[in-house]
């Protein structure tokens, strides 16, 4: 099948062609039909399998044929990187110029985008808290809205965006399409979907929590101390080179702390996270695509919708605390029919969490036992407790308490 066969233009198929998209996607073999017949659907496959194009070129072709002013479809993303990202899909499957995009984000310069929204767009691709502080600037009319895209939208609730998500839904008209996209699919986001479509059509291409079939996954088992020991030692293999890693940790601090570690070891490392300007952001991302830099540590702010070219690894090094925010990391690696590893390093404390991610998924983590970072019997057994001995009543007494002076190591 081609994509001519799913009822888009020529002008469409030619926008495609000149991108190497010759043969449609499943997700977009199902969508790109129904978008076009003007249904609301929920679509839900793996990472890496075509869903921005599944609803941008479809939409593309919508508005194109029956040209007006003003903005006429809005797309809602949950972080600033995959609204940036689904700026430049839109320009370049686009091939009707006068019908232009505004990416509305935080972090950047909002006096910028009220200028490029007053200069006119047909599309408005936004973060959610932005545009909702557009719209009460009187800067942003949504009553002209044709079609609503909440993209990675089980993410957004994750995020608590459900609150901005429902005011922005107040100031939309009744006649519209809704379509919602997202690597998984939760029960919260069918309630809100339901509650919000008519016609609805759900398209899943892959089951609920599944991981990314063209990922192997494994999981060395370690004590907690020797975590990043453990990653040095993977990232400095001479035999499995490590060519372009993503390494997750939970927290900003974690994720500065390590980029320090390794940019102290001579890797070419950056970083993001919410404590980064957009600019630096934006800065770190352009030097991990571009080959600049071999490893981008960050926190969950970049497991959701970036689509960086032939990522080699992905490495927890922190379990994610939801199984969800697994799939979506480990869908950075193994996208279009490539071939990715995605390797989990587990402290004790942090088996109940994988058992978790494994019962989401339905599949087996490998577990690998390093040798050399194994732990001691000795160490895997406390010693018994010795009975404490009774006190004496004048050590008993308050006034002859006298506290050690804490050592810190």
């Amino acid at each position: 099948m081609n994509f001519s066969q799913l009822g888009l233009a020529p002008a469409q198929v030619r926008a495609c062609e000149s991108l190497g998209y010759n043969t449609p996607t499943p997700i977009q073999r199902q969508a790109i039909p129904v978008v076009l017949s003007g249904r609301d659907l929920i679509g839900c496959a793996e990472t890496g399998t075509g869903k921005t194009a599944a609803f941008l070129l479809p939409i593309i072709q919508k508005i194109g044929e029956h040209p007006r002013p003003g903005i006429r479809v809005l797309v809602l993303a949950p972080t600033r990187e995959l609204a940036l990202q689904i700026q430049e899909n839109y320009q370049a499957l686009n091939h009707v110029k006068t019908n232009l995009s505004v990416v509305a984000i935080g972090g950047a310069n909002i006096k910028t985008q009220i200028s490029d929204l007053r200069r006119g767009a047909a599309v408005l691709i936004a973060t959610p808290g932005r545009l909702l502080d557009l719209t009460e600037r009187g800067v942003v009319n949504l009553s002209g809205i044709e079609v609503l895209v909440l993209d990675e939208a089980d993410r957004m609730l994750d995020m608590g965006f459900l609150p901005a998500i429902r005011r922005v839904l107040s100031l939309l008209p009744a006649k519209r399409q809704t379509l919602l996209f997202s690597a998984t699919m939760s029960s919260s986001i069918e309630q809100l979907a339901r509650s919000t479509t008519k016609d609805l059509k759900l398209i899943e291409v892959s089951p609920r929590g599944r991981a990314a079939t063209m990922v192997e996954q494994i999981a060395y088992q370690v004590p907690l101390e020797s975590k990043t020991a453990l990653l040095l030692e993977l990232l400095e293999r001479e035999r499995e080179p490590f060519e372009r890693v993503l390494v997750f940790t939970r927290t900003r601090r974690g994720a500065e702390r390590l980029s320090h570690i390794l940019r102290a070891r001579d890797h070419a490392v950056q970083r993001i996270h919410a404590d980064r300007t957009q600019s630096q952001r934006e800065a770190a991302l352009r030097a991990f695509s571009d080959g600049r830099a071999r490893v981008l540590v960050a926190t969950d702010i970049a497991a959701r919708g970036l689509d960086i070219d032939a990522v080699s690894h992905v490495i927890n090094y922190d379990v994610p605390a939801a199984p969800e925010d697994y799939v979506h990391r480990i869908g950075r690696t193994g996208r279009a029919g490539n071939q990715g590893q995605a390797i989990t390093i587990v402290a004790p404390v942090d088996e109940s969490a994988v058992r978790a991610v494994e019962r989401l998924t339905g599949q087996t983590v490998k577990r690998i036992v390093p040798k050399s970072f194994a732990p001691s019997r000795s160490s895997l057994t406390a010693p018994p407790l010795k009975p404490f001995a009774p006190l004496s009543p004048a050590r008993n007494s308050v006034r002859s308490f006298r506290p050690r002076r804490a050592r810190y190591v």
